[in-house]
């Protein structure tokens, strides 16, 4: 039993050391994303119901490294400036499904093919989302979002970003960056950094515990990987970044590059959370397609990328198994070093906060 806990400890450890350079990188440019792009620039663009509202959305949501619990109350703030519900849809698909962050962590442990597929998929299928249901609205008056829902959205219980409000960064060039640096490496590692260790984790079970090779012969390859894929992910709570090591141990394992992309789809855009709340404010016909939308285009990209890595020639496996060799190994464990010792002090810091208002209730 010792045996395997520390394999698994130790593939947790390797796991970290690749991805927390890139993990970190990410969180900068998240950083300078929050100081210099106003909030307010993505409402101005974002009204009516044409194609093009759509378009900009997805577009906009793709760096932004927001998970899909802390993108809720971005996305009903712009709805309720005016953004169309297909907008506003594609946003909340776009925003969690990838991100600056889990881009560069993409880059880290699966590779740059990959790297490039993600962002894309899920500006296909924000888009996707988006201009079905403008082209399908409901019969009925549209439903504005609730002011109650939206105060209790932007409390994000239970995401573990404290529910702090957004607040407009100094307008020196100083001010913005360190409220972009604050942002980046106190809220934003306070809100995902222990989901994305849980993932860590997991991928470290994956690799000391599934032997090389197995998922060919449990799960195959083609339609019944990606739908085993799709039935495990759609009622996941993971954000990006978190899934990203899942998905390369499982494609260490067996698993086709467009069965890995249907879980970093489908896992990251839906959990009940999102659900509940598109059923309140967005109705249950745009929520049912919100559904049906990642579910169809996460099966229709899998099936495309299979097909491209077969007419490039890539082993995928290959490459994941090589990830190491980037950077200098003396880098990555600085990195995980510092990664564990941010998380480690949002979460002592929240404790105590919330030690603190408990005894003082």
């Amino acid at each position: 039993m010792l045996d395997v806990i520390a394999n698994v400890l130790i593939e947790s450890w390797r796991v970290l050391v690749e991805a927390a350079p890139y993990v970190l990188f990410g969180f900068f440019v998240a950083g300078l994303l929050k100081g210099f792009v106003p909030d307010s620039f993505m409402a101005r663009h974002l009204g009516g119901k044409s194609f093009g509202a759509v378009l900009k959305a997805a577009v906009i949501g793709v760096p932004l490294p927001l998970c899909s619990c802390g993108v809720l109350p971005a996305a009903l703030g712009l709805r309720r400036q005016g953004a169309s519900k297909g907008a506003t849809t594609a946003f909340m698909i776009s925003t969690p499904e990838t991100g600056v962050d889990s881009m560069a962590v993409t880059y880290a442990l699966i590779d740059p093919l990959m790297t490039v597929i993600r962002p894309v998929a899920a500006s296909i299928t924000a888009i996707f989302a988006g201009v079905l249901i403008n082209a399908f609205p409901d019969d009925k008056a549209e439903p504005q979002p609730l002011a109650g829902l939206s105060e209790s959205v932007s409390a994000c219980t239970g995401c573990g970003c404290g529910g702090s409000c957004a607040v407009a960064p100094p307008p020196t060039f100083t001010g913005r960056f360190s409220a972009g640096m604050r942002y980046a490496f106190g809220e934003m590692i306070g809100d995902i950094g222990r989901w994305l260790l849980v993932g860590v984790l997991i991928a470290g079970i994956i690799s000391a515990a599934i032997p090389a090779g197995v998922l060919d012969r449990w799960v195959g390859t083609g339609l019944f990987s990606y739908l085993a894929m799709l039935v495990v992910a759609l009622p996941l709570y993971v954000c990006a970044t978190a899934s990203t090591p899942i998905a390369a141990s499982l494609l260490l394992k067996g698993l086709s590059p467009g069965a890995a992309l249907v879980f970093l789809l489908a896992g990251p855009a839906t959990n009940g959370a999102t659900i509940t709340v598109m059923l309140k404010t967005l109705g249950k016909r745009a929520a049912g397609l919100y559904v049906a939308s990642i579910m169809v285009c996460s099966l229709a990209l899998a099936w495309a990328t299979d097909h491209l890595y077969g007419a490039l020639g890539l082993n995928i496996r290959a490459t994941v198994s090589d990830v190491g060799e980037l950077l200098p190994h003396w880098v990555g464990v600085a990195a995980a070093a510092l990664t564990l010792a941010l998380v480690a002090k949002s979460f002592l810091g929240g404790f105590l906060t919330g030690g603190s208002r408990s005894h003082g209730g």
